[in-house]
């Protein structure tokens, strides 16, 4: 059935509602199928790397610092922005991915900073096959813990964080305020992560187990990613599940914010 699009009192904002029922495979392979080699390519123009560093300044630097982290695994290293950010503000980086074109992407990123990423492809739900080492820091940013969509994956996978931290190590994990897409509407505002003006990201299908959101390019070409929407509270419950300690939640940055105001959430555990 076609999903129905409603216009919403948010500006740039609808929401789309279907009687229908989508259940994405979520393995691995899946997750390679979507981010295909002309998809990541193009990746860098959702993002928009001047923007995205205007509108994140050192946040992430700073909070690091904070907690005085020096190694760090970057989880869901993408195109390479934070991990090539945190390279040159002097931390000891591993990044990993689980998609080849994406590392791929990131290395030749990298060299036109004049850096070299130590990078790793990994599935995190079998990350200690991969990752032998210990950390201080573990960041998984760019809504991408939500490409899983079994509880027992996501289960494994923040087991798998846990085993790969120092005591006292942190997680910084973020995603999309899936409370305020799914209560009151999808809202593309561009303002933070993805960045980019010349692609409209729109959602084709939400429900309570699945966001599927197309990215339509100014060349005409068009992308889609399956993701499924955690809420707040059952990411919260996740987190604690795994034996992390909760510090706090920032909405787009800040501490202070109204529920349905930010576009992404970014949680701050302890091991």
């Amino acid at each position: 059935m076609t999903p129905l699009a409603t216009r919403s009192t948010r500006a740039n904002t609808f929401t789309v509602t279907t009687s229908s029922h989508l259940t994405p495979d979520d393995d691995m392979n899946h997750y390679q199928q979507e981010y295909k080699v002309d998809f990541v390519d193009k990746w860098d123009e959702v993002i928009d790397w001047k923007r995205r560093q205007q509108s994140e300044g050192n946040f992430f630097i700073n909070t690091l610092h904070e907690y005085g982290v020096k190694r760090v695994l970057d989880v869901a290293t993408g195109t390479g922005f934070h991990s090539i950010q945190l390279l040159n503000a002097g931390f000891d980086v591993i990044s990993a991915d689980g998609s080849t074109h994406m590392l791929t992407k990131a290395c030749n990123n990298a060299k036109q900073y004049g850096l070299h990423l130590k990078v790793t492809q990994a599935d995190w739900r079998w990350l200690n096959r991969t990752i032998h080492d210990k950390f201080d820091a573990i960041i998984c940013l760019g809504n991408s813990f939500t490409h899983l969509f079994k509880e027992n994956d996501q289960k494994n996978a923040l087991a798998e964080f846990y085993r790969c931290l120092k005591h006292n190590g942190i997680l910084i994990i973020d995603q999309r305020n899936y409370d305020a897409i799914l209560d009151t509407g999808f809202n593309a505002a561009h303002q933070y992560y993805y960045c980019g003006k010349s692609v409209s990201i729109q959602p084709d299908y939400i429900d309570e187990q699945l966001l599927r959101l197309r990215y339509a390019f100014s060349d005409g070409t068009q992308h889609h990613l399956n993701l499924h929407p955690l809420r707040f509270s059952k990411m919260v419950a996740l987190l604690n599940g795994a034996g992390f300690k909760y510090k706090k939640t920032l909405g787009d940055f800040k501490e202070v914010y109204h529920t349905n105001e930010p576009d992404f959430l970014i949680h701050i555990v302890e091991k």
